[in-house]
């Protein structure tokens, strides 16, 4: 049967067409044995532009996400089945209590939250009405050379696609109680990139975006290298991660993984080590006194340097709920604090019947 694909403008057909010929200048002749002739590539690319959907979501009115997220959000999703399933980045449908679905047609679909994994930060949407659109099929990165030309989609009216290269691949740790072994940078910079789709030549779905980052190209770590010239761009969540937790996620709405210690602490690594951005109020680590300013030098007595090394530290240490020791510096000298954590789901609300 003829996939149904909403109808193409032709401002749409024109980048489209624009970016399949930017990708055969940038490949030498002999790369294209065997591959699918240029037609064929034009209807995959034509595909992934049309799984991507605008994701509009309005959080529960005492969300404590909104604290840092807002309460209104937008960004984008990539169809992934043929139910209707979205695959978006979790941040954007963190305590959700609206969500719909900006199709290119014109449509707004409802939908609602499937599951939230805070370990990958994967979301999943299941759109309420037929979409009526097709699915993408689902890529592996490891074959993926660093200087492999990309697409990058997002959704919504404001909806763009454009070329990219993947600048690295890389374990990413971030500021908020995060980290993932791997990685996708890609370059340029994109600013509509939350919950993007980054897609290869064939038209599958590589990554969902994350986050502006200051130094794609990982020569150096996020806090010394903002504004010093080092070139911008996004970092991807892979897809790769989807495949193990999804059913546990579809069915379960979480994964054993995302039920970790948390206590609630955004932090910096320094040439002095790490230091304390901000403590969310009421969290955990509010509770036991840490600060603004304060620098961690290790949980539990064993000494950490680096964000990887606090959080796995964190996370392999116990239970998720137990008491943690955290050793600090402040200016009155060292000191150790009590703190007890709690697991990150049981700090997230969820709408009424979901």
């Amino acid at each position: 049967m003829k996939p149904h694909w909403p109808t193409v403008s032709v401002a749409t057909w024109t980048a489209l067409l624009a970016l399949l010929a930017a990708w055969l200048l940038t490949w030498a002749p002999p790369a294209w044995a065997g591959d699918p002739a240029p037609a064929d590539r034009a209807t995959a690319l034509l595909r992934a532009q049309a799984a991507v959907v605008g994701v509009q979501v309005l959080a529960l009115e005492d969300a404590r996400s909104s604290r840092t997220l807002g309460q209104a959000r937008q960004g984008s999703g990539v169809v992934i089945g043929d139910d209707g399933l979205v695959l978006t980045i979790g941040y954007l449908v963190l305590e959700a209590d609206r969500v719909q679905l900006q199709l290119d047609d014109g449509r707004t679909v409802p939908a609602r939250v499937l599951g939230v994994d805070v370990a990958t930060g994967f979301g999943l949407v299941q759109a309420l009405a037929p979409l009526r659109l097709e699915p993408v099929p689902l890529a592996r990165s490891g074959t993926l050379a660093n200087d492999a030309a990309l697409m990058v989609v997002s959704g919504g009216e404001d909806g763009a696609a454009s070329l990219a290269q993947l600048a690295s691949r890389r374990a990413f740790s971030g500021y908020w109680e995060y980290h993932l072994d791997q990685a996708l940078f890609t370059v340029p910079a994109r600013r509509d990139h939350s919950g993007a789709g980054l897609f290869n030549d064939q038209g599958e779905l590589l990554g969902i975006g994350s986050l502006l980052v200051a130094d794609a190209l990982g020569n150096g770590d996020e806090a010394a290298t903002a504004g010093t010239g080092r070139r911008s761009g996004n970092m991807f969540v892979p897809v790769d991660l989807l495949s193990p937790i999804l059913a546990e996620l579809r069915s379960a709405g979480t994964t054993q993984a995302s039920q970790r210690a948390w206590l609630g602490i955004h932090c910096v690594e320094t040439a002095g080590g790490l230091r304390v951005l901000r403590v969310n109020d009421d969290s955990p680590a509010d509770v036991a006194g840490l600060m603004p300013g304060d620098r961690i030098l290790g949980i539990d007595g064993q000494p950490v340097r680096a964000l990887v090394s606090l959080w796995k530290a964190l996370w392999a240490g116990g239970a998720p709920e137990r008491e943690v020791q955290l050793q600090i510096q402040r200016d009155d000298g060292p000191q150790t604090l009590k703190v007890y954590s709690v697991d990150r789901m049981k700090t997230l609300q969820r709408a009424a019947g979901i």
